[in-house]
């Protein structure tokens, strides 16, 4: 089976790198000739674990994956062809951007030389894949082609693991032909029994968003309680804990901190309540969470300035909006730091992978190599990212090098009590 994968972004490198794992021929198309010849050298434009590892495996020693520009020449003898490109919110509007969907669909219609399958990978509005076809349909005969929705569930750090042990992976079609290359395509899921959601395009493109507002909704409501936690004397850790222990509503996304970000959350949960609303329905939870959200950079801004004098200068240690990546898209670390600049404070920086991201779009911060430096003289550290190395800082030596002794653990991952004993004033989230 070969298979073309038309965008080299996140979700496009990582499916590519992974179906060649599978033993899958793939090709990935970027019109981007730099980046190709970047992948085609084995460097990854972005961190993630284990894929510096299959791209070196793929590229030089089985050769089943390959990048090029061409996706005229890609398609020659393409079994599947993956719709993998980026669906960014459009600027000043509360909906998913398409015009890189609309012209990939565009090029594969021109380019389609025997019967192949579209799928579309990348999260999209419901009846997007729908549009496609319509697009592919100008040029090709239906019977040339069929369309299929097969969204994505790749988090970022364990993107690879995510792919390879699926909670389950859901399938869109409109016939049996295309259901059954499908599932022959994931049939190296199968003895690990993975489920298969075979349904509707439409349901489809339904159950990727549903299932990312829904996760949104969760980190949206346990900040909120942690809110109230903090006023009555409350601890939100037992509360959550003590939550997720009920079956029905499980451990997992409730862990309070500074709110959600990156590539997925934000963006998606906007879309989707602009779908309903353009359909006349009023997802009014989500627009709630989406308002929430966007409140606690502010709320959280205001508790570190009211406990830090003005002027002063901070470390913020975290820039990633998760650990285990470099992607600052709608990190909450860098949004509370940019509020905390706007109101005259000072900002130091440290993270293991993001600071050349982070560089590139803020040059009005101190960068530095490790925490330690980055603590040096400050008079507040916050925690805005929990990576490993954090965990266990050493914090006899920074009490030696920092000017005041508050920290702000915006991820809970320090016992107060501990750090108290070493005179630092310690404010968590949700305690």
């Amino acid at each position: 089976m070969k298979l073309v994968i038309v965008g080299t972004g996140y979700v496009g490198l990582v499916s590519g790198a992974c179906f060649a794992e599978f033993g899958y021929k793939t090709i990935c198309v970027d019109k981007d000739k730099d980046r190709i010849e970047k992948l085609n050298s084995g460097k990854c434009p972005f961190y993630e674990p284990g894929m510096d590892d299959l791209l070196s495996k793929h590229l030089k020693n089985t050769k089943l994956l390959t990048f090029s520009s061409s996706l005229k020449e890609s398609m020659i003898d393409a079994d599947i062809v993956f719709i993998t490109v980026g669906t960014p919110s459009r600027r000043l509007e509360d909906e998913a951007d398409l015009s890189f969907v609309w012209t990939v669909a565009d090029e594969i219609s021109q380019n389609i030389n025997s019967y192949c399958v579209v799928v579309t990978k990348s999260t999209v509005p419901v009846g997007t894949s729908k549009e496609i076809k319509k697009i592919i349909n100008k040029k090709i005969a239906k019977d040339k082609f069929d369309i299929v929705s097969n969204p994505e569930f790749l988090r970022e750090g364990s993107a690879i693991n995510d792919f390879m042990r699926p909670d389950r992976v859901v399938i869109g079609t409109e016939c049996n032909k295309s259901e059954e290359i499908m599932r022959e395509l994931y049939r190296p899921l199968f003895l690990r029994e993975t489920p298969i959601v075979s349904t509707t395009i439409e349901t489809s493109e339904i159950i990727k968003y549903a299932s990312n507002s829904f996760l949104a909704t969760k980190i949206g409501f346990i900040n909120e309680i942690a809110d109230l936690c903090e006023v009555v004397g409350a601890d939100v850790q037992d509360v959550s804990k003590a939550m997720g222990i009920d079956n029905r509503i499980g451990s997992k996304f409730l862990n309070a901190g500074p709110g959600y970000g990156g590539s997925c959350f934000p963006k998606d949960v906007i879309a989707f309540s602009s779908t309903a609303k353009k359909n006349g329905v009023e997802l009014s939870i989500l627009n709630s969470v989406h308002n929430s959200n966007n409140n606690r950079i502010k709320k959280i801004g205001d508790k570190i300035i009211n406990k830090v004098d003005g002027g002063s200068l901070i470390c913020f240690l975290g820039l990633s909006f998760k650990p285990n990546t470099d992607d600052i898209r709608e990190s909450t670390s860098i949004k509370i730091a940019n509020y905390l600049y706007d109101n005259g404070y000072k900002i130091n920086c440290y993270d293991p992978k993001a600071i050349d991201n982070t560089k590139n779009e803020f040059q009005n911060y101190n960068y530095f190599n490790n925490s330690y430096d980055a603590c040096k003289n400050v008079d507040a550290i916050v925690i805005g990212t929990e990576w490993n190395e954090f965990r266990a800082l050493n914090f006899d030596e920074i009490g030696n090098i920092v000017k005041k002794r508050k920290i702000f653990d915006l991820r809970n991952i320090y016992n107060q009590i501990e750090l108290e004993k070493k005179d630092f004033e310690y404010y968590a989230t949700g305690k």
